[in-house]
């Protein structure tokens, strides 16, 4: 299959523009990355940071631990993310409903091993989930022994797919 297959939707008019797919990378609190090794998928949720300008997602983990043997093993994976809007009841069981968005991302997986992408990545996530707080005035910023004990894993993204349902649509 190519990529342009894995990401066309079964129902187009639920698809989410690009700007909203963007928007959407930006704001989700976490997400699931799915890697798969001798027909066995396996499920990690993570913390995550979108760089737009690099088309890149980074998540992080221990030094070693089977995200890391998996990934060395395959490096293709598939990143989601999806929120649930309201809840829509009906009249009939078949007709109740919610609404929600999510989006799909497929892609290879690296270790990040320069030093410079890893920090950048380290203090993009950082940054998404606390704003506020800055290094060197709010918090020690990351030490080269933090570096070691980390791994950070870039996501270059082959292509995605967005889709969405809000009240109202059919």
């Amino acid at each position: 299959m190519t990529v342009e297959e894995w990401t066309r939707l079964r129902r187009s008019d639920r698809a989410m523009p690009e700007d909203g797919i963007l928007a959407f990378l930006h704001r989700a609190p976490f997400g699931f990355t799915a890697t798969a090794v001798d027909d066995q998928p396996f499920l990690l949720s993570s913390l995550f940071w979108f760089d737009q300008a690099n088309r890149r997602i980074y998540i992080h983990g221990a030094a070693q631990g089977r995200t890391r043997a998996n990934i060395a093993l395959n490096p293709r994976v598939c990143f989601s993310v999806a929120e649930i809007g309201r809840l829509l009841p009906a009249d009939t069981a078949l007709e109740f409903s919610n609404e929600y968005a999510s989006v799909v991302v497929f892609g290879r997986a690296r270790l990040a091993e320069d030093p410079d992408e890893k920090r950048r990545a380290l203090q993009g996530l950082l940054d998404k989930y606390f704003p506020q707080l800055q290094p060197g005035r709010d918090y020690r910023p990351i030490t080269e022994r933090e570096m070691e004990v980390t791994s950070v894993y870039a996501i270059e993204i082959d292509g995605w797919s967005g889709k969405q349902k809000k009240a109202g649509d059919p």
